[in-house]
């Protein structure tokens, strides 16, 4: 049985927009053991549908973690040698304070009341989580997406803090093109019948068709048109016929393309284990994210004076953050005389290429993880392995 990590801070937090959340439950696991002067901590920042069972089964779909494949004894990121946190975000699902957790001193969950949160928040959040276990200083902050733009947070909010940073497929800002994508997925949800002007909960039901297009809109983002040629071409499910109402059912051809079948998969998965709330909440986070916006518009200014070593990772078929964003991170990084190191990977499985097996990167991971270890005089693990 999987253990529920949760801690609950009764003071609260304050947010960026001035409101203030009490109490603030943190919904967290942890792999490996923290060493007795606490130098081995790792914290990995999931992104936006992503949550805290980073090399867990999820406890909804039973699936593997999102990341098993990188965190554990022996990988990449090697749980023999470091000590692990994934929490859950700010305004997410799974047991983290969000808009499914009942607001004190009433009976129902904040849902739409859920105050405004950004990426500020969502790492002040962290930074609590951190200080329970009585860690000074990280030893790094990795994540890939959303959760890049969290490491990214880290290294510049807390620059003492940080000893080692790797964003991953992600970007300084949110794009315009990607805020675009967002509203349409927001739109959807809200003309779902069943949005009930955001007040589904009371009426007991889930705008589910609209959070299922919203993902679908999601995942299309995700992957390149070489993975979803290659995956799907243009084959045709077997035995399937057109869904009702479909315009194309009176014609004489007829059939589910297989790529339209994965996607409804996907959509419908997507609603057993996610609120519509958390959706919109988040993806508001992320389209509000703009760390050159927050320095008079110099995006080096936000790096000016952080120690942090960094490691820009992107690949070559992301067009949702594409390597020009990462390369317009590390020139910042440089212009503001900071440690930078930056891997494009070759790869045409688009943005979740990171999540995929990749051989290059997972050598570019344990790469930087060991040389920075090094540097920072962390002892051996039980296990030792060649770059």
């Amino acid at each position: 049985m999987l253990e529920v990590q949760s801690i609950t801070f009764p003071e609260g937090m304050t947010l960026q927009c001035g409101e203030k959340i009490a109490p603030l439950d943190i919904a967290y696991q942890t792999y490996g053991e923290l060493s007795p002067t606490r130098d081995n901590a790792i914290v990995i920042c999931h992104a936006f549908t992503g949550d805290q069972y980073v090399a867990s089964p999820h406890p909804v779909t039973g699936k593997p973690g999102w990341w098993s494949r990188m965190v554990g004894p022996g990988l990449p990121i090697d749980t023999d040698r470091f000590f692990v946190i994934c929490a859950n975000v700010l305004g997410g699902c799974m047991g983290t304070t969000g808009p499914t957790t009942v607001r004190a001193g009433t009976e129902r969950p904040w849902g739409k009341d859920f105050p405004p949160i950004t990426m500020h928040d969502i790492v002040a959040a962290q930074v609590k989580l951190v200080d329970h276990f009585g860690i000074d200083r990280l030893f790094a902050v990795i994540g890939g997406s959303m959760g890049g733009m969290q490491t990214l947070t880290w290294a510049t909010d807390y620059p003492d803090r940080v000893f080692a940073a790797m964003p991953i497929a992600t970007s300084p800002f949110q794009s315009a093109q990607n805020i675009a994508f967002n509203e349409v997925s927001r739109q959807a949800i809200y003309g779902d019948p069943d949005w009930h002007g955001g007040d589904y909960q009371a009426h007991g039901v889930i705008p589910a068709r609209g959070l299922a297009v919203a993902r679908m809109v999601g995942h299309i983002t995700y992957l390149s048109e070489e993975a979803l040629t290659r995956k799907f071409g243009r084959e045709i499910r077997p035995g399937t016929m057109p869904a009702p109402h479909d315009p194309l059912a009176a014609l004489p051809f007829g059939g589910m393309f297989q790529v339209e079948s994965y996607l409804r998969y996907q959509g419908s998965n997507f609603t057993r284990r996610f609120d519509a709330h958390s959706y919109l909440s988040i993806s508001r986070a992320m389209d509000f994210f703009d760390l050159g916006s927050e320095h008079g518009g110099s995006l080096s200014e936000a790096f000016r004076g952080v120690k942090t070593r960094f490691c820009v990772v992107s690949f070559s078929s992301d067009w949702l953050f594409p390597t020009s964003r990462s390369r317009t991170l590390v020139r910042a990084i440089t212009q503001a005389g900071g440690h930078v190191s930056f891997v494009e990977i070759d790869s045409d499985r688009g943005h979740d290429a990171f999540l995929l097996e990749e051989p290059d990167f997972d050598r570019t991971v344990r790469g930087f993880l060991n040389g920075m270890a090094r540097q920072a005089g962390l002892a051996e693990g039980d296990h030792h392995h060649a770059l």
